[in-house]
């Protein structure tokens, strides 16, 4: 069995293992799996004064959150995680709360179609409707960040790919954490780390990936932006766990970036595990990396 250095993340291993359903128990449905993301997200505290409300953007529902202190003018644009399948503003927002805050800047969180109601490639439509919404709203792409954990990453990613075929501005930059970023699954962390990821199975991606293509070609660039052309496009954040099935997509995906001639930085965080960011609450790892990606953020931020 493998031992842990930093013991905070020995603790949310044993949590995650407690809520593990018993051997015998059916695998959650889509819509439990839904409702019990957006439960948790809904029971983690906020930063001192920071409020949220709904908001439409380019005919996408979103939620605003604007956390003390944050800079007129600046926006993060939030794509969330859950495999394309799952997540929501309410899933995610305490982690992008957190991150907001770290950046200074009010953030807006698009609630983009899910698989498999709406497949591939309506999460892109999507998240491009929301991006020229900010635009037509007068947001400068100089002081706008888009970001992404996990689905929410590749799809951040693939963003920057659109943005690019469409002729519109890039942002400042992207910042993505523990993005999913090739739906063949096809690298060598899949294997190697599968039995130290306690969240993630090549099989449940599978699935998933499955759901959000309908049999679409996973290769297609706005699907799994590791095969993409990525030539002009913003500077990009890329942290990730080094226990995790992803990790292999954030390798590949800073590989393929930095042949592009794209200003990366890779964060590999030792131990760490999907998205840690979000236990932000109990784990000095993910507060210190949401530090670090908010210093980054300023540093990419216009004046």
């Amino acid at each position: 069995m493998t031992s842990w250095n930093d013991p905070e993340i020995a603790g949310v291993r044993a949590l995650l293992a407690a809520r593990q359903p018993g051997p015998d128990a059916p695998p959650p449905t889509v819509a439990e799996r839904r409702a019990a993301m957006d439960a948790a997200g809904e029971m983690g505290a906020l930063p001192t004064g920071c409020f949220h409300e709904p908001v439409t953007l380019g005919g996408v529902r979103c939620e605003r959150v604007v956390p003390q202190g944050a800079v007129a003018g600046r926006a993060i644009l939030y794509l969330h995680g859950g495999a394309y399948t799952a997540g929501s503003p309410r899933s995610h927002r305490p982690m992008v709360a957190r991150i907001a805050e770290a950046a200074r800047s009010v953030a807006i969180a698009a609630d983009y179609r899910l698989g498999h109601e709406h497949r591939f490639p309506a999460a892109v439509e999507d998240a491009v409707a929301a991006y020229r919404g900010l635009l037509e709203g007068g947001a400068d792409p100089r002081r706008l960040i888009v970001a992404g954990d996990s689905a929410g990453g590749g799809l951040a990613l693939a963003l920057a790919l659109a943005l690019k075929g469409e002729g519109l501005p890039q942002p400042a930059g992207v910042f993505v954490i523990s993005p999913w970023a090739d739906l063949t699954q096809s690298g060598a962390s899949y294997r190697t780390k599968a039995e130290t990821d306690p969240m993630i199975s090549k099989a449940g991606l599978d699935q998933n990936a499955l759901m959000y293509l309908g049999g679409l070609d996973a290769r297609d660039p706005l699907a799994s932006p590791v095969f993409g052309a990525f030539e002009g496009v913003a500077p990009v954040l890329i942290q990730t766990g080094s226990e995790e099935t992803l990790l292999s997509d954030s390798i590949t995906m800073a590989d393929v970036l930095a042949h592009a001639r794209v200003e990366v930085r890779l964060e590999v965080w030792p131990e760490m595990i999907h998205v840690f960011h979000a236990w932000g609450g109990g784990l000095q790892a993910a507060r210190r990396a949401i530090r670090l990606a908010g210093a980054w953020m300023e540093d990419r931020f216009a004046p």
